[in-house]
């Protein structure tokens, strides 16, 4: 029996106009970013479809913006298409989309809550103390033995591990810095910093998740109708008990991208759609299983893209 999984987008997917195509076409995803700019207090539907990119680019309005768009458009692919998922996944914020398609928090709920995370993540380390890279060709094991000999007192481990040879490595910018060099010095020439706010998901962010815990602790968990293969362990919970467990590991934890389509695969997935803005993990996707096929949902042509069985 084949099986389909629904992938949902992260930070980095957002651009100006996401989401406008679908709400100027499908009432359901017009209803979908109403009820997060009722959520919020602020028309954050506006900053989807207009920008401007740098205020787009904050990460307390990327985060919701990005779960509102990805959600507006699950609402759109499941009621034109009728296409359901095995399973459901989501890279690090996208987690919160697709606990929301297994039922598990609430649209209102996850707005509200990835828009207090953004804000913790942001404010837990200084803007220009830390720094994430991506290294690429390197394996794990040698990438450890990287981090280890660059952190020199500092913080430096990896973040995304989201396909084979594609790892992302966050901590202090010097470490950081320090590891792209050996990395170089070691034949892995495609060590490159990348231009985010914050070192993300490496243990400078725990301050992040100890007020996240608190934030979450006022949130109702309701039970999963889908299983949620999750960035932390990349095995599927379908325990109400401990998503907000998880969701507070992940903030500090590696996202184990990589592992966890491998685990989807293995068991019997045998195409993604990826839902909301931009196409990174389609890509990624490929680059873990080329024969895999996959699609994105993001705007009218991809809902008719998927309406034809893609």
């Amino acid at each position: 029996m084949s099986h389909t999984a629904f992938i949902f987008p992260g930070q980095g997917s957002q651009y100006a106009g996401m989401g406008k195509d679908l709400a100027g076409t499908f009432t359901v995803a017009r209803d979908a970013f109403a009820e997060a700019d009722d959520a919020l207090g602020f028309h954050l539907s506006r900053l989807c479809f207009e920008g401007p990119e740098e205020d787009l680019k904050l990460t307390a309005n990327t985060q919701p913006a990005i779960l509102a768009t990805s959600v507006a458009a699950l609402r759109v692919a499941r009621a034109e298409t009728g296409r359901v998922a095995s399973y459901v996944a989501g890279h690090s914020l996208g987690e919160y989309s697709a606990l929301v398609a297994a039922g598990a928090l609430s649209f209102a709920d996850a707005l509200r809550t990835v828009r207090a995370r953004g804000t913790f993540m942001q404010e837990a380390v200084p803007v220009g103390i830390g720094a994430m890279a991506a290294i690429l060709g390197v394996e794990p094991e040698a990438l450890a033995e990287i981090c280890a000999e660059a952190s020199q007192g500092e913080v430096v481990s990896p973040a995304n591990f989201n396909s084979p040879g594609q790892i992302v490595i966050a901590g202090h910018a010097g470490a950081v810095n320090r590891a792209i060099e050996i990395a170089k010095g070691r034949g892995f020439r495609k060590a490159m910093l990348l231009p985010v706010s914050a070192p993300f998901h490496c243990s400078l962010m725990t301050p992040a998740g100890e007020r996240l815990a608190q934030v979450l602790d006022g949130v109702m968990t309701s039970p999963l109708q889908l299983p949620v293969v999750t960035n932390v362990e990349a095995l599927p919970n379908s325990d109400a008990g401990r998503v907000k467990e998880l969701l507070i590991r992940q903030v500090s934890a590696p996202v184990r991208w990589d592992a966890s389509v491998r685990w989807m695969v293995d068991n019997g997935v045998t195409s993604f759609v990826e839902i909301g803005p931009g196409k990174v993990l389609s890509g990624l996707v490929k680059r873990i299983f080329k024969d895999i096929p996959s699609c994105n949902v993001e705007d009218t042509a991809g809902v008719k893209s998927l309406e034809g069985g893609a």
